[in-house]
This record gives structure tokens, sequence and C-alpha cells, in this order.
């Protein structure tokens, strides 16, 4: 099968790879119909390649149709239509009974000190074979997937499901916006966009969003939401403040993470250890990575007193230097964490399965490329061009097809 492989910093190529077969009992296999692109893939791409070899497959955003099942898969059948979460978790273990699937402690990745073992994500995550690729080994499959309807809607209608909108759902719920209350959005990509208008389905009376690309922006003020162009603001905070009677916002929702613009000493250092050999990178990473924080500060500084930074971009950094004062002195609360997409399941399927699209998931995609054309996908989201927002692969397009 063809699949999309890291060979090296900024260096992916779709490769011809051996087809993935049953290894456990508990595995499914599945055709892929559609599968994304994430900027947590791009800190694979440019970062954190010290624990990744040449040939690994990425991606951890994927659905499609079921071709084989273990002998203990009795939930899925073969033609099921399904949407693979991107954390594998076993869905019977004291953490995933308590809704902390992202910590499965059956496939948590012991060796490395990390939770729940990920989709295409990394020997850190347990090095697992991911989805941009035309078919796909889904460990735990007698719990993971989700089956969703075997209708005439696109993909994206469900295939957001594996990722972005439970996240974005947890982001919001871990925000913890009072009733009527108020919520800044820090970037918006995928995560970010969804947050935001998963903040104003749920009653935030105002939900302000900040971002500098421009397409970005307007597809944010498509649904609503009150915007701020960083090319235009100088202090984010003050400017919340204004907005928002003095105080600024009752939560902050960082959907940015470690790559954030600013920090340009943290950039630095990031680049370098990127460029580093594998066996210098990793404890260089794991000892003394920080990562670039404009975004993480700029929540802090922006939340009122007493208010909740509600933290969904991904963070790496071993030594990040961090506010305490002020975050002491402001008396804030901060919650974090890979999402734990099937706890969420339920309370997003109906809103995604709803023909009246409350959330937009049919206004997230902007493109839509061959598998084949994934190299050009990742340089294109990671540089920001074309307007990109979400990049859909499709392994059934040929080369240079597409929207």
């Amino acid at each position: 099968m063809h699949a999309l492989t890291w060979q090296g910093h900024e260096d992916v190529r779709v490769e011809e790879v051996p087809d993935p077969t049953l290894v456990a009992p508990t595995d499914a296999i599945v055709r892929v119909t559609s599968t994304a692109v994430c900027g947590s893939d791009l800190h694979l791409y440019s970062v954190l390649g010290a624990f990744i070899d040449p040939g690994d497959v990425l991606g951890h955003e994927p659905m499609g149709i079921v071709e084989e099942v273990g002998s203990e898969v009795t939930g899925l059948r073969p033609g099921d239509r399904v949407v693979v979460p991107f954390n594998i978790s076993c869905g019977t273990c004291w953490m995933c009974t308590r809704g902390l699937q992202s910590q499965c402690e059956t496939t948590q990745t012991r060796s490395q000190g990390t939770g729940a073992a990920l989709l295409g994500y990394t020997k850190l995550y347990g090095q697992v074979a991911g989805g941009q690729a035309e078919y796909l080994r889904v460990p735990q499959a007698q719990y993971g997937p989700v089956v969703v309807p075997d209708d005439d809607e696109p993909d994206e209608r469900y295939l957001y499901l594996s990722d972005v909108v439970p996240t974005a759902w947890q982001a919001v719920e871990y925000a913890g916006i009072p009733t009527d209350g108020s919520v800044l959005v820090l970037g918006l990509g995928p995560i970010g966009q969804m947050a935001a208008r998963i903040a104003r389905h749920r009653g935030a009376s105002r939900v302000i969003a900040a971002d500098r690309v421009p397409e970005r922006l307007e597809m944010a003020r498509r649904h609503g939401i009150e915007t701020l162009d960083l090319r235009d603001v100088d202090d984010v905070a003050g400017a919340v403040r204004d907005l928002t009677s003095g105080r600024g916002p009752d939560a902050v929702i960082d959907a940015v993470g470690m790559e954030a613009h600013g920090a340009p000493v943290a950039g630095a250092i990031q680049r370098g250890a990127a460029l580093l050999p594998d066996v210098l990178a990793r404890p260089a990473i794991e000892k003394t990575g920080i990562d670039r924080l404009a975004a993480l500060r700029t929540a802090i500084s922006s939340v009122r007193r007493g208010g909740t930074v509600s933290v969904s971009g991904v963070y790496g950094g071993a030594v990040d230097p961090l506010p305490m004062m002020e975050m002491f002195d402001k008396q804030l609360s901060v919650r974090m964490g890979q999402a734990n997409v099937r706890r969420w399941i339920d309370d997003v399927l109906p809103l995604v399965s709803d023909p009246a699209d409350p959330l937009g998931v049919l206004d997230l995609r902007t493109h839509r490329m061959s598998l084949h054309d994934a190299p050009r996908a990742y340089e294109m989201f990671q540089k920001k061009q074309d307007g990109c927002v979400k990049v859909v692969l499709d392994p059934s397009l040929a080369p240079g097809d597409g929207d």
C-alpha cells in the first residue's frame, strides 16, 4: 500500500509499505477513505524528529471502512463505516472507566513515562503506524472506532470526531466558562476554530478569537466569532480587557502550543535541537527542552483574576519558564492534556450528525488532496499558504486531483 512516511527534518514522502495485518485479536483493519493533517503532525515534521524513525507512517485523524476484525472484536463487522480516535484505549481499565482514555493503563507507553499510545505519533507514544495511508491497523478495536452512518454525507461530516471536535470540546469543558461568560481563543487553526464555535454553541455570551492569518480570521467571522487581528494589536491582554469591562475574559483557550509566533530564543533552540543527531537531540529535548511560550504567556496575562486557562495546544518542553508569581497572584486555574476522545463522543456525535450542522463541520476543510500529494500538503499547512486551514487527504484520488 501507499503511506506517508517520515524521512527526516521537514522531509515526508509517500512510499510503498507492507499492508497492515491483524496482530492481536483486538485489532481491526480499516481501508482509509479520508485522513486529515493535524497541527500536531507539524511538530513531528519540524521539532520532534528525534523520537521518530525514517519510514514511520504518520497521521492520526483517519476514517474509513472496516475490512477485517480480530476474533475478540464484537462491536464491528466488515463494511462498517468508522472514525478512528487518535488515542488508543481499551475502555475497561481504571483510567478509561474514569473518562481518562488518553491515560489508558493498557496502552500506556511506560518505557517513555507517557500516556496512552497514539496513532502515528513517535516513540514517545508507542510508535504505532498512523493513518495517512491506504490501510490502517487499529489496535483495541473492540472499543476505539466509532461507527457512523453509511449515508451519502461526505466524510468531513464525521471525520473530525477522530480528534478536532473532541479536542475542542474538551478545551471548552476544561475552560469552565460561566453561563453567559466570556472566552478568548488564541489561535484559529482547526482546534481554535472548533473551540470558538463550540463555546458559542454552549452558551458563552462573548467569544473572542485571535490570530494573524486573514483566511483564518474570516472563517471564524463566518461563524459569528468576534476576532482580533494580531497584526494590528500590540497588547492582546490590554485589548481584551477593553472588551470585557476592564477585567479580561472568564477563560482563555490556548489552541496554539509549542510553536507559537514570537519567542525567538526558544524558537532557535527548537530548530537547533531538531537538527541534532538523535542521540544528542533526545536528551536535549527531554531534559532541557524549551517551548515557544508566547501564546501561553498571553493566555495567562489576558484571563481575568480567578479565571481559567485551558490548554489544548501541544507542549513538550522540560524546563519551560512560567510566570508563577502572576499565576499565583491572579489565582488562576489551569487545565490541559490530550483529549479523551471516547469520553466526549456521546456529546458530539449528535451534533456532527445534525443536518443543520450546528458546529459547522462542513466549513472547516479548505483543501482535499490526494494522499500522494501529502508532502505538498504539509508544506502548505506549515507555511499557511493558499488560505490553508485544514487539509484532508484522500487515498482514492490520483496525484494532482482534489480541490
